[in-house]
C-alpha cells in the first residue's frame, strides 16, 4: 500500500473516529462529517482506475479502516467506484442487503444490477452497522468486475485484519496499565501466553489477507480469498475471546472501546461466507483435483 495513502488514512481515522462517532452511528446516524473529511482526502477514490491508485491500496485501506473501526460503507464505496464511472455514495447489496443504503445515492448487486430508485427498510448486523433491506426498481445492468462476490469476501477479511490489530494493540496497552498485586498483569505468565497466542492469530489472519491481496487479477484469486476469508474468521473467534479476557469485567461495559472492534469481528465473519463456506469451496477443488495434485495445489496457490 502506498505510505502516503496509509499515514493520511490513519491521521484522519485517529482524528475524526472515536467512540462518540462509532455510537451515533450505531443508533443510525449516518456519520457526515467523517464523510466529508474522507471525500476532501480524495480516499473514496482509491482503486478508482483514473487515480494511480491500484487494488492493493484499495484493500491496503480498508484495513487502516478495520484498525479504527470506522463507520462508513468504505468498502462498498471503493469497490463501486472501482468500476462504475459514477459520483456521490454508491453502496452495493448481496442478497438485497447493503450497508447505508438510507443514504445511499445508488445500489448495485454483486450480480450487476444497479438503480438509483430503491425503497429502504432500515435495519442493522450485530455490531450495529447499518444494513438495510433494499427492494429495487427500475434497475439497470451495468458491468461488473469478475468475481465481484469473492473481492466483497477479501474486504471483510481486510476489515478483520485491521480490527485484529486494533484488538491486539487494545490488549497490550490495558495489560500493560491494569496492575494487580503490585505489578501490571503483562507480568503475569498466564496473561503473557494468552498475549501471545493473540499475536500469533493477528500475524496469520494478516498474512493470509495479504497473500490474497498479493493474487488479484490471477487465477489463483478464488483460492486464496477462500483461504484468507477462513484463516482471518478463525482468527477474529479466538482474539475476540482472548481480549476479552485479557480486559476482564472491564472489556464488557459499553463505555470501554472493545466491544466496537469485537462485534465487528462477529458481523463481518458471518457477510460474504463464513469460515465453513469457504473451508468447503477449498475442500472440493482438493477432492476434484485427487490425492495426486495436492501439493500442486498448494504451492500453486500462493
Amino acid at each position: 500500500m502506498d505510505r502516503m495513502i496509509a499515514d493520511t488514512a490513519e491521521r484522519i481515522f485517529s482524528d475524526h473516529v472515536d467512540r462518540g462517532v462509532l455510537d451515533a452511528a450505531e443508533r443510525g446516524e449516518f456519520p457526515s462529517a467523517l464523510w466529508d473529511v474522507v471525500r476532501e482526502a480524495g480516499l473514496n477514490l482509491v482503486g478508482h482506475p483514473g487515480s494511480g491508485t491500484d487494488g492493493g491500496d484499495l484493500y491496503g485501506l480498508l484495513t487502516v479502516a478495520g484498525r479504527h473501526a470506522v463507520p462508513l460503507p468504505l468498502a462498498e464505496v471503493l469497490i463501486a467506484n472501482s468500476f462504475l464511472d459514477e459520483t456521490g455514495l454508491t453502496t452495493i447489496a448481496v442478497d438485497g442487503v447493503a450497508p447505508w443504503a438510507r443514504v445511499a445515492d445508488r445500489v448495485v448487486t454483486v450480480e450487476g444490477e444497479m438503480t438509483v430508485d430503491f425503497d429502504v427498510a432500515e435495519n442493522a448486523n450485530l455490531a450495529g452497522e447499518s444494513r438495510d433491506r433494499v427492494q429495487m426498481r427500475d434497475a439497470h445492468r451495468v458491468d461488473v468486475p469478475g468475481q465481484l462476490y469473492e473481492r466483497m469476501a477479501l474486504s471483510r477479511a481486510a476489515l478483520m485484519a485491521g480490527a485484529l490489530e486494533g484488538v491486539l494493540a487494545m490488549a497490550i496497552e490495558y495489560a500493560t496499565e491494569r496492575e494487580q498485586f503490585g505489578r501490571p498483569i503483562a507480568k503475569f505468565q498466564a496473561v503473557q501466553h494468552n498475549l501471545a497466542v493473540l499475536a500469533g492469530e493477528v500475524a496469520c489472519a494478516r498474512c493470509a489477507c495479504d497473500g490474497a491481496i498479493m493474487t488479484l487479477g490471477s487465477a489463483n484469486f478464488p483460492v486464496t480469498v477462500a483461504a484468507a476469508k477462513a484463516r482471518v474468521g478463525e482468527a477474529a473467534g479466538v482474539a475476540a475471546e482472548i481480549a476479552h479476557q485479557v480486559h476482564g469485567a472491564m472489556g464488557f461495559t459499553h463505555e470501554h472501546s472493545l466491544h466496537h472492534f469485537t462485534r465487528r469481528l462477529w458481523a463481518w465473519r458471518d457477510e460474504y461466507g463464513r469460515e465453513t463456506h469457504w473451508q468447503e469451496q477449498l475442500g472440493r477443488r482438493v477432492a476434484d483435483g485427487g490425492a495426486d495434485s495436492v501439493w500442486e495445489f498448494l504451492v500453486g496457490a500462493g
